[in-house]
């Protein structure tokens, strides 16, 4: 923790940015294992093509909402860990009893779909910046964003652009070597096609006399050069493997904020991801909304949480950069094992890995981005009670970087258009009904067939793991239910998807 009171960021103390090294060093090989334990585990109890890792979104607010830039937020770097390794345990229980598996079915089936094109458009973003794409377009104090990629000598102290935008080589290279060849290549349906683009520019970038390479003659250029020259090394953990502050007493409300918030945040993050993933894979009931192994994934998923918060790092998430697998063709485990073994393998090869520069994976991130993006066709843009919620999300994700806000806007955004929507039609007997109803999707907050969780299974008396307990309903509830949609829609035309669902 910086803790000069001339200089609040310590930029200039020597020991201080060299112990900061040391720690950032750490922290890529504590990265390194974490993702290769649990994308591992992930993917041989699963079987499905997800990779986990901790979230980038989670880093950002782990990094400047909690702990504060060089600590200088409420939270404590140490006590964050410790609120991230009891939230994990939390995550599991609820994961054991069917709460987050619940809680992806109660989201609208729009709300759903908005959110695997609105993740797609936040990897377009990051593949687009300047801090991990290639670099067109930043932040600016006028304006949210701005056109960037200029070369660093006409680039201020925050790294926005005075003049000369669009004139970096970085830039042109990342776009046509890596965005158009890499395009060219998926279209006629070349494998690994990515996977190419990206050690295309990067290959192109190693050589150091040229206006594009990784490795200027600079103090940061030559730093990365000599780490890169070792090609094999590893680079122990030193200062992080014990991180937990356990004095939970003498933090007092603070832990409780940082439990809290770790909570609400994640509880959204890592389930709308890890559901929005195994949906772009192909494995989920449009019907029920359920994926095989669910329960299996969403406990492995939390375990990992608190063991990724052991080695020092922030929540661990099936992170978005698995579209990139699933894109290739990946559907089974084996995709996340594959993952998981090359992070292992990159803890001994991290000055290759280590030496990738953003520009040449940034416009990767944007055909993923594409290919996510293509889901929107399956949202409900005949009524405005799921189209318009589901827009919210869309959009709110990218430009508010996160995941987990993108959810609660649109979350919030249903609530308010269809609840007052609701109480109109009831005060006024339903004569005051959108005249384009009969195209709302059917929602409810109950359980569908195959999602009765365990205990509630138990309270009525049936079989907790019979397979048939959990694909029906006692007759008496579906009767019910059968009872209130077909007087529900006897006085009005029925569409396609109502007679569909009233079917199901």
């Amino acid at each position: 923790m910086c803790t000069s009171k001339s200089d609040p960021t310590c930029s200039t103390d020597a020991t201080y940015a060299q112990c900061v090294l040391g720690v950032q060093r750490d922290l890529i090989t504590a990265t390194a294992a974490i993702a290769g334990l649990a994308s591992f585990a992930f993917g041989f109890l699963t079987n499905l093509p997800v990779a986990l890792a901790p979230g980038m979104g989670l880093n950002a607010y782990f990094t400047y909402q909690v702990v504060g830039f060089h600590g200088a937020g409420p939270v404590t770097y140490r006590l964050a860990l410790t609120a991230v390794f009891v939230e994990g345990f939390i995550f599991f229980f609820l994961s054991l009893i069917g709460m987050r598996q619940w809680l992806v079915t109660l989201i609208p089936a729009s709300l759903k779909i908005a959110s695997t094109a609105g993740i797609g458009l936040f990897l377009t973003l990051i593949g687009l910046s300047t801090s991990a794409g290639i670099g067109v377009v930043s932040g600016a104090q006028s304006t949210p964003l701005d056109i960037a990629g200029c070369p660093v000598q006409y680039q201020d102290e925050f790294g926005a652009c005075t003049s000369h935008k669009l004139q970096s080589p970085t830039v042109w290279i990342g776009i046509f070597c890596g965005g158009i060849v890499t395009a060219l290549l998926i279209m006629y349906k070349v494998k690994s096609a990515m996977i190419i683009g990206i050690a295309f520019v990067s290959i192109l970038s190693w050589p150091r006399p040229t206006g594009f390479t990784y490795f200027p003659y600079t103090a940061d250029g030559n730093d990365r050069f000599e780490f890169f020259r070792k090609v094999v090394t590893f680079h122990p953990i030193q200062n992080t493997l014990v991180a937990q502050d356990w004095n939970i007493g003498a933090a007092g409300s603070h832990f409780v904020l940082a439990l809290f918030t770790f909570l609400y945040v994640d509880i959204l993050d890592c389930t709308g991801t890890l559901y929005s993933m195994a949906r772009f894979s192909g494995v989920v009931d449009e019907r029920t909304g359920a994926f095989p192994r669910s329960t299996l994934a969403y406990c492995t998923d939390a375990i990992s949480i608190s063991i990724g918060s052991l080695l020092g790092t922030s929540p661990v998430t099936a992170f978005i950069e698995s579209g990139a697998g699933i894109a290739e063709g990946g559907r089974t485990g084996l995709t996340a094992m594959s993952a998981g073994a090359c992070f292992f393998i990159s803890l001994f090869f991290a000055p290759i890995f280590a030496s990738i520069p953003p520009w040449a994976t940034g416009c990767t991130l944007v055909l993923v981005g594409w290919l996510m993006a293509r889901s929107v066709v399956d949202i409900n843009w005949r009524y405005a009670g799921d189209a318009i919620p589901a827009f919210v999300t869309l959009v709110f994700m990218p430009f508010s970087y996160s995941i987990a806000y993108g959810l609660i806007a649109g979350v919030m955004t249903y609530v308010a258009l269809n609840g007052i929507t609701y109480v109109v039609k009831l005060i006024s007997f339903g004569r005051l009904a959108p005249p384009d109803e009969d195209f709302r999707e059917y929602w409810t907050w109950k359980p569908r067939d195959g999602q009765v969780p365990w205990f509630t299974r138990a309270a009525r008396g049936q079989k907790i793991w019979d397979s048939e307990s959990r694909h029906q309903k006692p007759a008496s509830v579906h009767s019910k239910s059968a009872a209130e949609e077909s007087g529900r829609w006897e006085q009005k035309p029925q569409s396609q998807d109502n007679v569909r669902e009233l079917q199901t």
